[in-house]
This record gives C-alpha cells, structure tokens and sequence, in this order.
C-alpha cells in the first residue's frame, strides 16, 4: 500500500519561512516540556515520596495527561477550521497552569499526602499518586499533548512538499534534548524550580504569540484513500509500550555502573531523545515518499528486532566499556560525563533511532487506514504510560533485566508476525529468532557486581529501584552496595555504625522513642535497640535492603531485633505523613550526589522532622565527608542553621578514610545544655554499658569529646553558601562534582574542615556548676585539641606492616598528644598496640615505650601490666 493523500483543493501556500517557523515551534516548545517534566517530577518527589509507586506513578500520569490530550482535544484540532488558535491557545494554557503549580503543588500535595497514608498497601500508594498527580498535572498535560496535533493539522499542506510529521516529532524531540540537558546543568542549578518553571512558562508565551502568525486557513484536511480497519492503533499502543519499556530497562541495567546523579539521569534520558528524534529525521529524509508502505513497516519491525544486538552489546559491556574510556581520558568531571553518556549511546543509540523512524512510519500508515494523527498519538502515548508499571514494577523485579531485554524483542518479533503472518517462516524472522532463543539459553545475566578475588556473592535481588547485593571477602567482612556503586555499610563498621545510634541517644536525658531514618546494614538501629527501655522505629526505602541487612545481624541479637519495628518507606514522605512524635531522630549518612538524597538535606526536610520532635527531643543529621566537598557541605549547614540556628556539629570517630560528621539540633532550639550528673547517670545505665566501653563512649569525655563546632562557628562556616532547599536542590547538583572528579582525599577535608570550626565548653556545659568549673572546662577543651591533633597526625602518616617504621612516625606525636591530654584514649591505645608487637623483637624498647605510657597515663592499667610482664621477662 503506497502512502497517499488528497488535499482539500484550495490556493493556500505553505512557504519555506513558514515551515521552519514551525519546526523552531516545536523545538521551543518541546524543550518547555521536558523542562516542566523534570520540575514536576522534583516537586511532586517530596509529597509522593521516592517509593516505586511515587516515581512510576509521576511518569505514567505524564504520559496519561498526554494521550488524553491528544485524544480529546485532537479530534476538535481536527475539525477546526483555525487549528493555529488551538495551539496558541494550548500554549497559553500550559504557560498558566505550570506558573498556577507554584502555588498549587504545597496545598494539594500536602492533601495528597494525608490521603496516601503513613504506610499505605502498595496498590493504594500506586492509585492514590498516580490519580493525584494525573489530575493535579492534568490542564497542562493535555494541553502538552494536544500541540503536536494542532502543528500537525496547521502545516497540512506540508506533505505536498514531501514534508511529513516525522520533521515535526524530529524537532519537537530536538527540543526535548536541549530542555534536560539544559535544565541539568544550566537552569535548575542556577535558578531552582520555580524560576525554571517561570522561564519555560515565558517560552510557552512566545511560542503562542508566534503561532499566530501561521495562517491555517482549515486547509490541509486530508482523507484516506485506503479506510482500513487495520491494527494501526493496537500497533502504535504497542510499540509505545516498549519503546518506553526498553527506557525503563536501560536506566535499570546501567545504574549499576553508572554514578546515578542527576547528571546520570540527564544524559540518559538526552541520548535516548536524541536517538528518536535522528530516526525520525532519517525516515523524513530518505524513506517517507518512498516504498511500499507496508513493507516498510515490515523492515522497520524486524531492523528493531536487530537493533537489540547492538544495544544489548552495550548493556553488557558497559562496564569494560566505561573503565577503557575512563583508562583512555584525562580524569576530570567532563571525561566522567562524557563516559556516561558513551555508555547510554552504546545501549540506546541504534534502537531509538529505529524507533524514531517505526513511529513515524506508523502515524504516517495509520492516518493513510483513516486514523487521525491526534488518534494515533493519543495510544501511542497511552502504551508508554503503561510502560513503567509493566517493566519497572512487574517484569523486571520477576525475571531480571536479561529475560526482560528479550522479552522486549520477542515483542517486537511477534508484532512483526502477527501484522504480517506470510513472513514468520522467512530467514531473517526465523535467524532473529535462533539468536533470541541462544542470547536466553547462553547469555548471562545482565547483573553487575564487583566481587574481588578471595571474595564471594552472598545475596542478590532485583528490585523495582536498585539491585541490592552482600559480597563477603576473605576475611569474613561482608559489604553491603545498591546498584553496585553505593556501599551502605559493612561488618567492619560496626563500631562506627554504633556510635551513630548512641551519641545521640546519651545526648539525650530519657529516650522512650527514637526513628531512624535509613537503615543500611541495620547495625546502627539495632545498637538502639540493645536498651529496652528505647521502642525503635526504622524507615527504610528499599524492601532489598530490608532484606539484605539481615546477614549484618549476629545471631545472638534475636531479642533487639524483636524491639525494632521496620518501616519500608520513603524517609521524608513518612515524616510528613506521620503524626509519632520521637524523643530522638538519627539520619543516616545518605550519599548526597545520588538522586534523590539531596532532598533529604534541605530545608523544608529540616523543619518537618523537628515537627516530629518531642518536648525536649534531638535530631542528629549524620553526614559523609568522604562523599562530600566542603561546598556542598556548607549549603547543608545552611539549610541545618535554619532550622536549628543553636545546633552542634560533631565526629562520629576518628576515621580518616571515611570521617561522619552530625549536626545536632533540639526542638527547642539550643542543642545542648549537656549536664555531667545527666551524662554520667546515661552512660552508667546497666542496658548499655558494655556496648559503650566496646565502642569507646564509656565516660562523660569520650561522648563530649565527639563535638568539633558551636553554633556560631556552624553559622560562620555556612556563611554566604546557597542554601539547600527543595525549590533551590543545589546539593543535588553540587554534590556528584566530587563523585565524578575527587579534588581531594577524605582526611584532607576532615583535616580542613577542623582548622575552619571551634568550639568552647560553654557551647555543650549548660548548669552553672559545669560551666563554671575551670578544670572541667579545661580537660575538654584539652580533649578537643588532642583529638584535632591526632587527626592531623594521622592524615600524614605512611601506614606499615613494620612496627619499628610506625613507631619512628607516630611514637612522639602521639605522645605529646598524651601529655596535652591523658585522657584521649585513641591516641593511647595504639602506642599500647605497638608497644605489644615490638615486644616479640625488642622487649628494651616496648619497656621504653611503656614506662612513657604509665608516665602520661598511670591510672590505664593496660600499660602498667605490661610493663610489669616485660620486666618479669613473662611473654
């Protein structure tokens, strides 16, 4: 069947000015789009939460407002006599709507989030926020989905001159590109969200205005020569389907290689765009006049059945592909950006320029049987909406990403029968289908999971979000990672990860409740549960995490586990909706470069959870300095001060490798007064006080000690920073520089970050007995210097296997660190160490070495008993 037309027979002329008037349209507008599409999604993340049915449910109801718009609006568009009106008009209607948003989105989102619940069942949380958001989006949506339409019935007479839609999809999704990656890195960062949404608004605007000048005239209706009652629509339902599927898929597979920033996600959803819009290009170009059109789509069907070679060539091969281009580059963030998006051309290039061209040829086919372009759009869009709850929720949890890769071919392979039944048994059908069914019997799986030599793979599970795995080395420490990139804790952090439950727990006079935001191997919130008197709440986004943290937990603590009540849930949307008021709040340290963390960093996050606060109560933001520049560090103090303008900063240890940082605030404002007769009586507490002597917080000192800022050192730290915000996310942005390109190591930033904060006795003493002790005071204040000290010894230090070669760095800085502190006991116990193993070679200089100890510290036992089995001559 050749593609005809008949034109309505009257003297309009289509001038070449005209046509690229409507192409520059398209562009403008389509870059509207995906601008109002990445703030849409941002915004509606805080109120739906960043759950499965949050996410998917926000891309679904964009695709559904689309299709309903093109399908309800197109058939007017098609009997308008002034389709140009109708776009000016859909313009202006999308302009006013997103602006309304700005001040839309706070109330209605805030009713959405009472309606979904605290933990609501996953099939309420999927219908309440995809019905939320697709009405809540739905004027701008449907107009969104009716301008391609009204472009389309404006320059009908396009076709005359050899033009089809495919110049007007290829521009429109042109624009597309240029928007997200404008967006990532140029607007968003620069100007926020709402000024975003005003800049895109004003593009509407002028885009509007323009149309007008398009005279239509209600030329160009077109009548098919052929009406069929063809599959054309079941078709392009289907190919939207898994065209967006195949997105879906891609995102998953390489999250496991790429760094999962918003910069990741920008040049993804670019390569992808680009790749349709080239297809489309290429079909207006060389295959739209020409060919028998059912033969056409018959190639077009089987060359995407092709296209999967190649793309599934580059899912597999990432990563060799990234470590050959990240071994061939200059290291540096644009070298890192540039890997991750050779990595997305790799898996989507080929496929969605094919895509480009099937869509095309398929809306041309379709209005040839008597279907209205608005018609065949509206399915099309309409399979893509479903598209995210078929592969990211259901297929890909069930049977991974491998089987679900060929599952998208086979797709296409069958629809290729199915329209053409004569052909199934020719040899490129029937070759596709060998290499389909050996790649299922052969290939392996697409899962990417470091496992170093020595090492094995205890658990692995696929989930809607992230891969989540456990990887035991040689030594029997097992490592926690998502998606392979992100390491959320190990067996050898147990006493860091403890220390991140119960600092903030002795800081507080009487616990009763606490909530734990994140739980990441489960040791930090089990450590919490060790004291009965403590009932633990503990959210967690991830069920695979749930799951997996349970080969972090000792088979004795049967009973602690009992006591902690495990929520799977996004961190902020369950602050919100939740009406429990805590007596302490402990945030995990989250990765601040992956998408989505930021938004636990701002603050409008800040200031719900010091609604969930009870009288009295403390909130402990834990935050990763081994992940963090200072630059982004000092917006999150910004946004912390904000809210808790008296707040406290402290260290979780004294690790170089990977330094913790809390900022501690109190409902009430001040962070401390901390009391000696309140800490003494916490510690001492007969629930606790082994695990506190394990973890070194046994006296007054050691958890006191843990503080490097006051409140007016936090606030002249931050000074001048951009606060982090949910409509200004500047961490999110700010944040993966460091994760693409380290300027410099964990111990130097730590090293930096104490010469730039101080602290006074007077910021944590609140009675008058305390504060005005000198001696009190001043032990403190020696502490802090020790510990300021040992950190900088430490940064500079060579490890070595050689005790003599240690000692020679560390034996007398570490010791005057003792003599300007005794009580610093982490600078002692190495000495102690040390002394311990020379002992076997030299047992004059460990009796040397000890004999200082008991001299700096005679009241440690440690020493003095190992002095006396040296001059005993025991062993």
């Amino acid at each position: 069947m050749k593609l005809a037309f008949v034109f309505d027979q009257r003297p309009v002329r289509t001038t070449a000015s005209r046509r690229w008037l409507a192409l520059a349209l398209m562009v403008a507008s389509g870059f509207a789009s995906l601008g109002y599409q990445i703030v849409w999604t941002q915004q509606s993340a805080i109120w739906l939460g960043h759950e499965t049915a949050g996410v998917l449910a926000v891309v679904a109801a964009f695709f559904g407002g689309l299709a309903f718009g093109a399908a309800v609006l197109g058939a007017r568009i098609e009997a308008s006599a002034h389709p140009a009106r109708w776009y000016a008009a859909c313009e202006v209607v999308i302009a006013a709507w997103s602006v309304a948003l700005l001040f839309l989105f706070e109330p209605l989102g805030g009713w959405l989030l009472e309606r979904i619940g605290v933990q609501p069942t996953p099939a309420w949380h999927w219908a309440a926020a995809f019905c939320g958001t697709f009405v809540l989006l739905l004027p701008a949506t449907a107009a969104m989905g009716a301008t391609l339409p009204a472009m389309e019935r404006v320059l009908a007479r396009m076709q005359r001159d050899g033009y089809s839609i495919a110049a007007l999809y290829a521009s429109n999704t042109l624009g597309a590109v240029i928007g997200v990656l404008a967006c990532a890195f140029w607007l968003v960062p620069t100007w926020g969200l709402a000024r975003t949404t005003v800049f895109c608004a004003a593009i509407n605007l002028v885009c509007a205005a323009a149309a007008l000048a398009l005279r239509s005239g209600g030329q160009g209706q077109t009548k098919a020569l052929r009406p069929s009652g063809s599959g054309h629509v079941a078709l392009l339902m289907a190919t939207g389907l898994l065209g967006i599927g195949y997105e879906v898929l891609v995102v998953r597979v390489l999250s496991q290689v790429a760094e999962n920033t918003v910069y990741t996600f920008a040049m993804l959803v670019a390569v992808y765009l680009a790749g349709t819009a080239l297809g489309a290009a290429a079909y207006q170009r060389w295959l739209c006049a020409t060919g028998d059109a059912e033969r056409i789509r018959e190639r077009l069907l089987l060359l995407m059945v092709v296209a999967f070679l190649p793309g599934a060539l580059g899912l597999w091969g990432a990563d060799a592909i990234k470590t050959f281009l990240l071994e061939a580059m200059a290291p540096g963030m644009a070298a890192a950006l540039a890997v991750e998006a050779s990595l997305a051309l790799a898996a989507f290039g080929i496929p969605t320029m094919v895509m480009g061209a099937l869509f095309s040829h398929l809306t041309l086919q379709a209005r040839s049987a008597g279907v209205p372009f608005s018609r065949a759009l509206a399915f099309n869009t309409l399979g893509a909406a479903a598209a995210p709850l078929v592969f990211g929720v259901l297929l890909i949890p069930a049977v991974g990403a491998k089987f679900t890769l060929l599952i998208l071919a086979s797709a296409y392979l069958l629809l290729l029968v199915l329209m053409s039944p004569r052909d199934w048994r020719s040899a490129p059908v029937l070759m596709s289908a060998s290499v389909l069914f050996a790649m299922a019997l052969g290939a392996s799986p697409l899962v990417f999971v470091d496992i170093p030599e020595g090492s094995h793979l205890v658990s692995y599970s696929e989930g809607a979000m992230a891969a989540v795995s456990v990887v035991e080395d040689g030594q029997g420490v097992r490592r926690l990672r998502i998606d392979n990139r992100q390491q959320e804790g190990s067996s050898n952090s147990r006493m860091a990860d403890s220390r991140q439950a119960l600092l903030p727990l002795l800081l507080h006079p009487s616990p009763q409740r606490a909530l734990f935001l994140g739980l990441g191997t489960g040791v930090t919130a089990f450590s919490a549960a060790d004291d009965p008197d403590v009932q633990v709440d503990v959210v967690e986004l991830l069920p695979e995490v749930i799951a997996a943290s349970a080969h972090f937990r000792p088979p004795e603590d049967t009973e602690p586990v009992a006591r902690v009540r495990t929520i799977a849930a996004d961190a902020r949307r369950y602050v919100r909706a939740s009406s429990q008021q805590y007596d302490v709040i402990v945030s995990d340290n989250f990765h601040p470069a992956r998408s989505g963390s930021g938004a636990l960093y701002t603050v409008e996050h800040f200031q719900a959870v010091r609604q969930r606060l009870a009288v009295g109560g403390l909130f402990c933001q834990w935050l990763p300095l081994h992940q963090l520049d200072l630059h982004t560090l000092r917006s999150i103090v910004q946004a912390f001060v904000a809210v808790y303008p008296d707040g406290l900063a402290m260290v979780a240890t004294n690790s170089l490798d990977t330094p913790t940082i809390g900022l501690v605030g109190r409902r009430e404002g001040k962070a401390g007064p901390f009391t000696s007769e309140q800490l003494r009586r916490r510690i001492g507490s007969t629930t606790s006080a082994l695990r506190l002597v394990d973890v070194g917080l046994s006296d007054e000192l050691a958890v006191l000690g843990s503080f490097i800022a006051g409140p007016q050192s936090l606030a002249r730290f931050a000074a001048g920073s951009s606060v982090n915000t949910d409509d200004h996310p500047v961490v999110a942005y700010s944040a993966p520089r460091i994760t693409y390109m380290p300027d410099s190591l964990p111990r130097q930033r730590l090293v930096a970050l104490l010469r730039q904060l101080t602290i006074t006795p007077a910021d944590v003493y609140g009675t008058a007995a305390d504060a005005s002790n000198p001696e009190k005071g001043a032990r403190l204040a020696a502490y802090w210097a020790a510990r300021n000290s040992y950190i900088e010894i430490g940064s500079v230090a060579r490890l070595s296997g050689d005790v003599q070669h240690m000692l020679a760095q560390l034996r007398d800085p570490l010791l005057s660190v003792l003599r300007a502190s005794p009580d610093f006991r982490p600078a002692y116990d190495p000495l102690l160490m040390m002394a311990t193993v020379l002992a076997r070679t030299d047992r004059a200089a460990a009796g040397a070495l000890l004999a200082e100890l008991v001299t700096v510290q005679p009241t440690r036992l440690e020493a003095v008993q190992a002095l006396e089995r040296i001059r005993r001559g025991a062993p």
